[in-house]
């Protein structure tokens, strides 16, 4: 269980978020100078170096989204071109992407990012960028709207690139992308020119996720513990009868994926930031916006506390809850996590996510007045951030192109590097863990100076 620092601030962090992006800023250079395009997308390292592993193409908005955000923290135009340029140059195909699930990661990072700090004033506003902007986060949330099993009345899901009969957890992220196409006033046109509300389609699928991915102890099966997250559910697409859990990333369908969860943790968290700044009648045709609201804090706290109790005392997890090394680890639960152990990986990408989930859940109580529950959250992920801005997770070799060690991809698969003389991965980066490094020190950065709060949407 996480021993969390009641005491510890924003402010306190920021001698640590201040090198971290010193650091990041020779990661991001290094990359930009030996990356080679025709390789595809850069997802996680080897021995310090980012190599390319084909599944799906779901990491090159963490690339420059990266830049954008070294930007955003630290006003150094160099990295807004970076950004700015591998946008224009490579992003478009993301855009219009019919094979994936992953708009919410690869677009609104970058496209969305340089659409807020427009509207932010911190680039200078020009039309014609704006709505080049707008018109790829219009087209993105669409694309992701149409990837749609329909389950029944008010029943449905984003499918995930493995098929229609599949509902990812990581997915609940990704709405961001439908969210930001509804703000922008666009709508999915479908047969007869029906008009497909894509904020509808968020509501629907968030509420199928928090249905059948997430559990609460009520005796669903025999591993129904309050707070679990399955990582896929399976539905028979030709009734839309739900089939059983399955994963393609944890130890087995009945355990919890540690990313998994930090998805869940982190895409409720926003998802509740966004839902507080919609008026009743944006709900209507769907459900009371209470209600809803009641459905998404029932997910997010249940994962949240289950990721505070199920990690060890500094809350950054292994890479499943129910890894079978884990046995051989001691007491593990009961002291911090060990990335160099014989056994099983630690996955610090994991806690990077949850602890932003955190944060955010924690605002947001404590916009609610509820300062229990405020306090609780905000200092289990500030608590989080202390110890993976620390060492042994951040990198500070400037061989190693990675930003936080530490983080794995596909454990199953066995994609992950071993180092010679180990049986275990360890002291490698992925890319979407130093992104979500940098975006987490971000919001702790602008809560920290009271700057603008850092939100995907249009506020």
């Amino acid at each position: 269980m996480i021993t969390i620092n009641k005491s510890i601030t924003p402010e306190q962090l920021i001698p640590k978020i201040n090198t971290l992006f010193e650091l990041s800023a020779q990661k991001i250079k290094a990359i930009e100078k030996s990356w080679d395009t025709s390789k595809g997308t850069p997802v996680y390292t080897v021995q310090g170096t980012y190599t390319t592993r084909g599944w799906t193409e779901w990491t090159q908005g963490f690339q420059f989204g990266s830049a954008i955000l070294q930007f955003d923290a630290t006003g150094d135009e160099e990295f807004l071109k970076i950004g700015r340029e591998g946008t224009l140059r490579y992003m478009a195909p993301h855009v219009s992407h019919i094979g994936v699930h992953d708009h919410g990661f690869n677009n609104i990072s970058t496209y969305g990012n340089l659409h807020r700090l427009m509207r932010e004033g911190r680039i200078p506003e020009n039309d014609w960028e704006k709505n080049f902007y707008e018109m790829a986060l219009k087209i993105s949330g669409a694309i992701q709207a149409a990837r749609w099993t329909e389950l029944g009345e008010k029943s449905g899901y984003i499918y995930s690139f493995n098929g229609p009969h599949s509902l990812f957890s990581d997915t609940i992220r990704s709405l961001r992308s439908l969210i930001v196409a509804h703000q922008l006033n666009h709508v999915l046109m479908g047969e007869k020119d029906s008009k497909i509300s894509p904020l509808y389609r968020s509501f629907v699928h968030a509420d199928t996720t928090a249905q059948y991915n997430v559990y609460y102890g009520d005796g669903r099966d025999a591993y129904d513990i309050r707070g679990r997250v399955v990582h896929e559910s399976i539905f028979n697409v030709n009734d839309g009868s739900y089939r059983c859990p399955s994963t393609q990333q944890g130890y087995s369908p009945f355990t919890t994926w540690t990313r998994g969860l930090s998805w869940i943790v982190c895409g409720y968290a926003e998802q509740l930031e966004f839902l507080a700044t919609l008026s009743d009648e944006e709900f209507q045709g769907y459900d009371d916006k209470q209600k809803i609201i009641e459905r998404y804090e029932k997910a997010a706290e249940a994962t949240a506390d289950f990721h505070i109790e199920y990690s060890p005392t500094d809350g950054i997890p292994y890479w499943d809850t129910g890894a079978p090394g884990l046995a051989h680890l001691e007491d593990y639960l009961n002291k911090p996590a060990d990335p160099y152990n014989k056994y099983e990986p630690v996955d610090s990408s994991a806690a990077m996510i949850t602890a932003q989930g955190l944060i955010r859940l924690g605002n947001y109580f404590s916009r609610k007045k509820k300062a229990d529950k405020a306090q609780k959250y905000m200092q289990a992920g500030l608590t989080i951030a202390n110890h993976v801005f620390d060492k042994p997770y951040i990198s500070a070799d400037s061989k190693h192109q990675g930003l936080i060690l530490h983080s794995v991809y596909h454990r199953p698969n066995g994609w992950d590097y071993i180092p010679p003389g180990k049986k275990v991965p360890s002291g490698e980066s992925t890319m979407w863990g130093d992104y979500h490094a940098r975006e987490l020190a971000l919001l702790i950065l602008r809560m920290a100076e009271n700057k603008p709060y850092y939100t995907f949407f249009i506020t």
